[in-house]
């Protein structure tokens, strides 16, 4: 599961930000939270909802992840440009690379991957691994300007044909993607970390195609659990596969009952914009509920009432509905859950802008606010915490 991620010169984040799903010593809301069998008192979130205003870098900050996943899961041919914009309002961090680190558990093994870029190539890369606890550094790949080629370290713990690896990993190229292509089995689980657990769900784009696809297998019955359990009044959902040259695509009919007890079909496009929303969200939550992954989620609010968002949160913190202790990162501007009914008070963060313009991340925690007693959504939106637009009369405004 993720541990941490820390960000450096990515869009509208500027300096080194760390975002942590790591427990706090808190005993409050227990069941929000799981305990680590490879490391001693040692209990990582199940969730984090991040708040801010817009244009603050909620985005920026998923998209960030994201990024570091695309850049690990895509092969790229040579002289194609890595998907990385620096912070663009300084002079000096426009011609520095990016760099991004993550750190999660796989198979009860703690992991310590990143690497910083540019557009156009690869400068360092790292991995550490510790197993039973104990720090092994794997491979470090370091760019020296002066000679203009890359410094490698290997240790005895990362076996394989590593000198062939390194020969064959290109200037736009990780070298932990390229030995997996090349059959690595030693890091084929840090890899298939961020190919199979790490999941994103987006506001743009949000496609009902997987939750679709989802209906013509095993899933069906899931789904419609999934839809009933928010009280959306469908019967039943029936999808046809319809194949075209290039990929499949699905026709989407909802099943309704009328006053007289008669079944009705509905197109899917007829159904509210918040139907059409949940219904696409059906899939990838089952999938991470069910396999125990991690799931990005942004802007969960939209379109969805608050009830139904405080639905979906829950899902992740009932451990009958989450057994495999799966995670949910989310932004969102829903207040109404910002409750300690809900949250325990570190699973909170705020993401705000300086007088640079650059995005910044702090937890709700640097504010200490008293356990079970602080309503957390009148102090968020009277001020405390800041991460509020600052709000003008327009005739103010020159």
């Amino acid at each position: 599961m993720l541990i941490e991620f820390r960000i450096q010169n990515f869009l509208s984040f500027k300096e080194l930000q760390t975002f942590t799903m790591v427990k706090s010593k808190s005993s409050e809301r227990p069941g929000n939270a799981f305990p680590i069998m490879a490391e001693k008192e040692f209990s990582l979130l199940k969730s984090a909802a991040v708040y801010g205003p817009n244009s603050c870098g909620k985005s920026n900050f998923l998209k960030a992840l994201s990024a570091m996943k695309g850049i690990v899961t895509t092969t790229l041919q040579r002289g194609m440009k890595l998907p990385l914009t620096p912070f663009r309002l300084n002079p000096e961090t426009v011609t520095q690379p990016t760099e991004f680190e993550v750190s999660f558990i796989v198979r009860d093994v703690k992991y310590q991957y990143g690497f910083s870029a540019s557009s156009d190539q690869i400068f360092d890369e790292w991995l550490f691994a510790f197993p039973a606890g104990r720090p092994q550094k794997w491979f470090e790949r370091v760019w020296d300007a002066e000679s203009g080629k890359h410094l490698w370290k290997f240790s005895q713990f990362l076996q394989g044909a590593k000198k062939l690896w390194q020969q064959s990993t290109r200037e736009n190229a990780l070298f932990l993607s390229t030995a997996v292509q090349l059959n690595s089995e030693q890091l084929k689980p840090v890899f298939d970390w961020f190919s199979k657990t790490l999941r994103f769900v987006g506001t743009e784009g949000l496609s009902p195609e997987s939750t679709a696809r989802f209906c013509t297998g095993s899933g069906k019955e899931d789904v419609l659990k999934f839809l009933r359990a928010a009280d959306f009044n469908i019967e039943d959902i029936r999808v046809e596969e319809k194949h075209l040259p290039t990929e499949p695509t699905y026709e989407i009919n909802t099943v309704h009952t009328d006053s007289n007890g008669q079944t009705v079909l509905f197109n899917f496009r007829d159904e509210s914009s918040g139907t059409q929303k949940f219904f696409s969200f059906a899939e990838p939550i089952l999938d991470v509920l069910s396999n125990g992954s991690v799931l990005c989620i942004d802007e969960l609010n939209v379109n969805l009432h608050p009830k139904l968002v405080q639905f979906l949160v829950e899902l992740f913190h009932e451990p009958k509905a989450n057994p495999k202790n799966a995670q949910l990162i989310f932004t969102t501007h829903e207040t109404t859950i910002l409750t300690q009914e809900i949250f325990r008070r570190d699973q909170i963060w705020f993401c705000d802008k300086n007088r640079e313009q650059a995005s910044f991340l702090y937890p709700l925690s640097d504010f200490s606010p008293k356990k079970g007693k602080e309503n957390l959504e009148l102090g968020y939106l009277s001020g405390r915490y800041g991460a509020l637009p600052l709000v003008r009369s327009f005739y103010g405004v020159q």
